[in-house]
C-alpha cells in the first residue's frame, strides 16, 4: 500500500482538492484535526485547541484513521494531513509535544508508513473563514512554513503544489501518483 499526504496551511484549497482526487478514484483519508475541532465544539468548547486533550485527540483519531482497513483492491491512500502535521500544529501554537504525539511521528517514520514525498499545496492568496477556520491569512503563511521545517526535519521531501486551478492541482498531484507506481 502506498501512502500519501498531502498537506498545507489552513485555506491552500486540500479539502477541494482531496474531493477532487476521490471523484477520480483515489481512496482519501480524511483531516483528523477538523473533527476534533468540531466534536470539541460541539461540546461547547469554542476555542478547541485549548483543550488540554486537543493534540492527543488529533493524533489518536489519525492512528484510527490509518489503522482502517483500505477498501479492496486499493493500492494507494492519500491522506489528508498526517501526525506530522499535527507536530507543526502544535509547535505553532505553542502547545506541548506529548509523548503520544511523538511517539506516532516517531512511528509514522521509523515504519515509513507514508512515502516519503509529500505532497505540499501552498496558499491561494486569500482565507475563507469557517466555524473551525479562524485563521488570518498573515498567520497561515507563518503556519506554512512552520509545516514545512517539521516534513524536512523529518526526511520527507516536500512536492510543491502551487497555487492554481484545482484541475492544475489535481493533475500535478495524480500525474506525479501515476509516474512514481511505473
Amino acid at each position: 500500500m502506498r501512502r500519501y499526504i498531502i498537506t498545507g496551511a489552513p485555506g491552500a484549497g486540500k479539502t477541494t482538492i482531496l474531493a477532487a482526487l476521490r471523484g477520480r478514484g483515489y481512496a482519501v483519508v480524511d483531516e483528523a484535526a477538523t473533527d476534533v475541532n468540531v466534536h470539541l465544539q460541539a461540546l461547547g468548547r469554542d476555542e478547541a485547541w485549548r483543550d488540554p486533550g486537543f493534540i492527543d485527540a488529533i493524533t489518536l483519531l489519525q492512528r484510527e484513521r490509518l489503522e482502517q482497513p483500505a477498501p479492496p483492491a486499493t493500492t494507494v491512500q492519500i491522506f489528508d494531513r498526517s501526525p506530522i502535521c499535527t507536530l507543526a500544529l502544535a509547535r505553532y501554537l505553542g502547545l506541548p509535544v506529548t509523548p503520544i504525539l511523538m511517539k506516532e511521528v516517531d512511528r509514522a517514520t521509523a515504519e515509513g508508513i507514508y512515502q516519503p514525498r509529500v505532497f505540499f499545496v501552498h496558499l491561494l492568496g486569500f482565507i475563507r473563514p469557517t466555524a473551525v477556520r479562524r485563521i488570518s491569512l498573515a498567520q497561515s503563511v507563518t503556519f506554512e512554513r512552520v509545516h514545512q521545517q517539521a516534513y524536512r526535519n523529518h526526511g520527507f521531501e516536500l512536492v510543491d503544489v502551487p497555487a492554481g486551478t484545482v484541475e492544475e492541482r489535481v493533475e500535478l498531484i495524480d500525474g506525479c501518483i501515476r509516474s512514481w507506481a511505473e
